[in-house]
């Protein structure tokens, strides 16, 4: 989607085809309206006007389409996706009121990963019209960080290793006009200990690094994207099963969404002065990968025990949380695909959020729900931290029980983020295991439209 002509348009009286909406309840009213052709047509094709429903009604010389929504005066995001998916190629128009935010879903709903595979029957653009010509470049641009991550997530880690997250980040950088600096390999070891421990087992070719991008105005305020760019996890010596490794090539998502995030910030010219910070690693077995029990040094000077070499994600983010902090930002938003336990408290849908602050919460909730990308708060409970207490270490990286997984991940966390910063963590799985109207199976984002409309809220130009 992210590479085709834009979907959305402006309406200047081009010629479209009609699509009207509907819903079930107030469909035997609007049928009425219709010839008895068209009735019949309507229910050969056992159209109702239940929830996602398309059908093509013959007019004249031409055709309309119908769609079945939950409201028609009350869209979602999604209310159109179905209609972007099975209708043919063309331009439409909703015949009566405009799209509004379902301008979103019918932009997703034209996304394929087509790196490896070719579609067998290609569709051409199906583009919408709108006459709120002033939400077209802020929709494109949404439309456009979503698809972004999800070709980064589908992209198997042989071919999106760090040195192709270093690629991304110096795309962002070029693109935007930001600086881009990067540590890689064994240099690692003196700034950012954890990061080099957990990366140094991969082959050379997949060395692990620290890509930090800054942008804006020194003056503006200052915020901090930071994203866990474990390209794939094995486990390390906690080794994974096969199963468990199967999706790991996602593990990356997080860097994928602060990419993302980035991007719509600078893409929009947000009054700040931006850090995104991804450590980018593979977590590999070998001869030098690094053991439970170890004791690890870190960027911030705490000493961490691991308990477990699988937790490693939230290593890499300590020490990147670390120098986020050293800024003195504002706010740091951070996204990780950390824990399963966020995943058997929420399922995929909702990506798991901590913060520190209830108004930060409160934000991100409201903005989320507004764009139909609500977050769930998970606590970070203060007499959970104990449970990472170490004999020998100043923390353990892995609580000993099997409670409260991703609290208590926050919790380690925390421990790296500097006293009184305003921060927030999300907690998300990046990938959709079967498929919605507007959200093909697959990599996708979660949290990040939240977060992207929060941030505007909160940043806006004076």
């Amino acid at each position: 989607m992210a590479d085709k002509a834009d979907l959305i348009q402006a309406d200047r009286g081009q010629e479209a085809i009609p699509i009207h909406l509907v819903n079930k309840d107030g469909f035997p009213d609007w049928v009425k309206s219709l010839s008895a052709g068209q009735r019949a047509s309507l229910a050969g094709q056992k159209f109702d006007g239940s929830g996602y429903q398309v059908a093509i009604v013959p007019d004249g010389d031409g055709w309309f389409a119908v769609g079945g929504v939950a409201n028609p005066d009350e869209l979602s995001s999604w209310c159109m996706a179905k209609l972007a998916e099975a209708l043919p190629e063309g331009t439409y128009r909703r015949a009566s009121g405009e799209p509004g935010p379902a301008l979103h879903g019918w932009q997703t709903a034209q996304y394929s990963f087509e790196r490896y595979k070719k579609p067998t029957n290609p569709t051409g653009p199906r583009i919408l019209l709108t006459k709120e010509a002033g939400k077209i470049d802020n929709a494109i641009a949404e439309a456009k960080a979503v698809c972004l991550v999800r070709d980064l997530v589908n992209t198997p880690a042989e071919d999106m290793g760090p040195a192709a997250l270093e690629k991304q980040c110096e795309k962002l950088a070029k693109d935007h006009g930001g600086k881009l600096s990067v540590v890689r390999g064994d240099t690692l070891e003196q700034d950012y200990p954890m990061v080099h421990a957990v990366g140094r087992a991969a082959a050379r070719s997949h060395a692990p690094r620290l890509m930090h991008l800054t942008w804006g105005k020194e003056s503006d305020p200052v915020i901090a994207v930071v994203g866990k760019g474990v390209c794939f996890d094995s486990g390390g010596l906690d080794v994974k099963s096969s199963t468990g490794m199967l999706l790991m090539k996602k593990d990356m998502g997080g860097a994928a969404h602060a990419i993302a995030l980035a991007g719509l910030i600078m893409g929009a010219k947000l009054p700040v002065r931006l850090h995104l910070l991804v450590p980018a690693v593979e977590n590999a077995i070998s001869g030098n990968s690094f053991r439970p029990g170890d004791v690890l040094n870190s960027r911030k000077g705490l000493t961490v025990e691991i308990g477990n070499t699988d937790a490693e994600g939230r290593l890499i983010l300590g020490d990147a949380l670390t120098r986020a902090s050293e800024e003195n930002p504002e706010f740091i938003i951070d996204f990780a695909t950390l824990t399963g336990a966020a995943r058997v408290a929420l399922g995929p849908d909702y990506p798991a959020l901590m913060t520190r602050r209830d108004e930060t919460a409160d934000a991100l909730i409201a903005a989320g729900r507004a764009v139909d990308d609500e977050p769930w708060r998970l606590p970070l409970p203060e007499g959970y931290a104990e449970w990472l207490a170490s004999d020998i270490a100043d923390t353990n990286n892995a609580h000993g029980n099997s409670f409260a997984g991703a609290s208590v991940a926050g919790l380690f966390l925390d421990k790296f983020v500097g006293e009184g910063i305003d921060w927030a963590h999300f907690d998300t799985f990046a990938w959709r295991p079967s498929a919605k109207p507007g959200r093909p199976k697959g990599g996708d984002a979660y949290g990040l439209r939240a977060s992207w409309h929060m941030l505007q809220k909160r940043f806006k130009a004076a």
